[in-house]
């Protein structure tokens, strides 16, 4: 049995990995690792808004405490906010209970080490070979060795005055209008609140959540919603999370999407005026549009490129000590800030930018040419490698034939679902679309 994915563990609930069984030995293998090496202190367990996550909750938490570690639990709370309390509060590990963009049937279990990063594969695979261990249970304490839980109420009054520290004192953003979209997910108190103690017109919708609703037509990947409200209410902006907020994604005030490439072209700019940007660098992934690539070496910035995933732009950072990047999702990361991608507070960095600048969101984003980019997805049987299919790979070398070196090709497996992930990129959006639809139909003969 594999545990991780490239983003934690995550499946349908009651299916394994996610059943109540297997998710109270993760606990135990976490706790046992960390009461190894950390003796007997706490690990901050928050979750998002779906159904499942009591159920989870109370298995981690049962785990945990069976081998000796002391719980803190946060209730529904935006991933970074868990990385950022994890930090700050000096505990152990901090875990979120989640699924991310996924809809409400789908649960995961994602990890923080004790400095807020998520934790390197060796570590996931030591937790992996115990849950598997038959000897996991004999560790487990007895009378007053057992551990306790606690619950921290107010775990997102802390968060949200961590945020507001990022941006100068005095600056309050006052005469703006914006709109929430928080995916009915973890981010639905924290982003609306953290607008409106900083003098923000706020309109919050998608706010309501009922254990079912995370993600339903709402949230980053549906920005329909958000465009409507934003053009209905002559808004400034419009910005949406997904189910554990961190991601952001962003509507100007003619209702046109700002995703996570104009967000880092456009503050990228402005760190590179200000000399604070490191190495003059932004790390990214291969899923990036060229277009960004191409502004940013007109501003004289390098881009570097991660495989998907949040989780290896941070790796990226760390490793050559760069302070900005992020993914075209919305995952954004404000190294000097935070340790992972950070739906609020990339929300108020962007509304601080729009402030500092006395400039709309459209006008900031409008010096970023992005090319045509489209993105299917293609639902398929188990995980393979597309290379095992000729007749793929045959149809991925005529597509950058075509393209005759302007546009890119990305073919790959999803790291979170069973589904093939296809994107194309060039100048001329009606071959790109016919060469997608050409990739996409012998992906669904040979893969499903």
């Amino acid at each position: 049995m594999k545990l991780f994915g490239t983003d934690g563990i995550r499946g349908m609930v009651n299916d394994d990995p996610m059943t109540p069984e297997i998710v109270l030995r993760v606990g135990m293998a976490v706790a046992y690792l960390l009461r190894e090496t950390h003796g007997r202190n706490m690990i901050l367990i928050g979750k998002d808004t779906r159904l499942s996550g009591y159920m989870i909750e109370s298995a981690l938490t049962a785990g945990i405490c069976s081998m000796g570690m002391n719980v803190t639990l946060v209730g529904p709370l935006p991933t970074p906010g868990v990385a950022f309390l994890t930090r700050t509060l000096r505990l152990d590990a901090g875990i979120v209970i989640s699924a991310s963009h996924n809809s409400f049937e789908d649960n995961g279990i994602k990890f923080f080490s004790a400095n807020g990063f998520k934790l390197p594969d060796e570590l996931e695979q030591k937790i992996e070979s115990l849950v598997q261990d038959d000897s996991l249970a004999s560790h487990r304490k007895k009378g007053a060795a057992i551990g306790k839980a606690y619950r921290l109420d107010d775990a997102t009054g802390r968060y949200i005055e961590y945020i507001k520290s990022t941006i100068p004192r005095g600056v309050t953003l006052e005469g703006i209008k914006v709109v929430i979209d928080s995916a009915n997910g973890a981010a639905y108190k924290t982003t609306p609140w953290l607008f409106r103690e900083l003098g923000a017109e706020v309109i919050s919708i998608n706010h309501s959540p009922n254990g079912i609703n995370i993600n339903e037509r709402s949230g980053s990947l549906h920005a329909d919603a958000l465009r409507k409200a934003v053009r209905g209410h002559g808004a400034h902006v419009g910005i949406a999370h997904d189910g554990d907020a961190d991601r952001a994604i962003f509507c100007d005030e003619q209702g046109n999407i700002v995703d996570g490439d104009k967000v880092m072209g456009m503050w990228a700019s402005e760190m590179k005026r200000n000399r604070a940007l490191k190495k003059n660098t932004v790390v990214s992934t291969v899923m990036s549009n060229l277009g960004l690539e191409q502004f940013l070496h007109r501003q004289g910035v390098k881009l570097l490129r991660t495989r998907v995933g949040d989780r290896f732009v941070v790796e990226k950072m760390l490793d050559g000590r760069y302070n900005f990047g992020g993914e075209q999702s919305g995952h954004i990361v404000f190294l000097d800030y935070s340790t992972t991608g950070d739906g609020p507070l990339t929300a108020l960095q962007v509304l601080y930018l729009m402030r500092k600048n006395d400039a709309p969101l459209s006008k900031l984003a409008e010096v970023i040419t992005l090319y045509p980019q489209i993105l299917t997805n293609v639902k398929v049987k188990g995980r393979k490698d597309i290379e095992e299919f000729p007749e793929i790979m045959k149809a991925i070398r005529n597509a950058e034939m075509k393209l005759a070196g302007k546009g890119r090709v990305l073919v790959r497996p999803s790291g979170t679902e069973q589904k093939i992930r296809i994107m194309i990129e060039g100048e001329n959006h009606q071959l790109i679309q016919s060469l997608s639809q050409e990739i996409e139909e012998v992906v669904r003969k040979k893969m499903t």
